[in-house]
């Protein structure tokens, strides 16, 4: 079951990395071509959420005392999902402002030259905010393994102490019962010796 969900997770993993890339394109293309490639971003994207459901029904399979784990990593899957979207939609905001510009007839070379200057300083801006929400998404889910790494430790140390009290309790009736037969051991010497007396 949890290899089925962790294939889910590599397909995921590729697919979102082909996604950003795309996104980080789309301010930096120009009609068709970019048409074409939002096109097919929004593909990959109804692609991913396609892949988020399948996981979704794979981690309600999961047996309870496992799904606490694959509970938590579906919540950062979907909010890299929300993150990616966001940046999606800002890179289409790029991609309208151009559109509207070429139908405005904004066509002055100066305008021009500021619209090119406009489109890298947004293209630098969003490489930038890429990389900081990639670094975030990775600190997130190292925090979220270490939560659950901590977790699976106070769970192992519960059990541990309780198989311990377990053990002491067994010495403790194992040595009543060998004291209970020793006592009854010298008992019956003691009426034994008197006997042959």
């Amino acid at each position: 079951m949890s290899s089925d969900f962790e294939g889910y997770e590599q397909d995921f993993a590729v697919l979102t990395a082909e996604i950003t890339g795309r996104i980080g394109k789309v301010p930096k293309l120009l009609g068709d071509e970019k048409k074409q490639m939002v096109a097919n971003v929004e593909k990959q994207l109804e692609e991913a959420r396609e892949l988020l459901e399948q996981m979704e029904l794979e981690v309600r399979e999961i047996p309870a005392q496992s799904r606490g784990m694959y509970s938590s990593r579906m919540r950062s899957y979907k909010q890299e999902m929300g993150k990616i979207e966001a940046d999606f939609k800002r890179s289409r905001i790029a991609y309208s402002d151009e559109v509207r510009n070429e139908l405005l007839g904004d066509d002055g070379n100066s305008s021009e030259n500021q619209l090119i200057k406009l489109r890298e300083e947004r293209a630098h801006l969003l490489d930038n905010t890429e990389r900081l929400e990639r670094s975030s998404r990775r600190l997130e889910a190292g925090y979220q393994i270490a939560v659950e790494t901590e977790q699976i430790g106070q769970e192992m140390l519960e059990n541990l102490s309780q198989d311990r009290e377990k053990i002491q309790r067994s010495r403790e009736r194992v040595s009543l019962t060998i004291k209970n037969c020793w006592c009854r051991v010298s008992c019956a010497l003691g009426k034994f010796t008197v006997q042959a007396e």
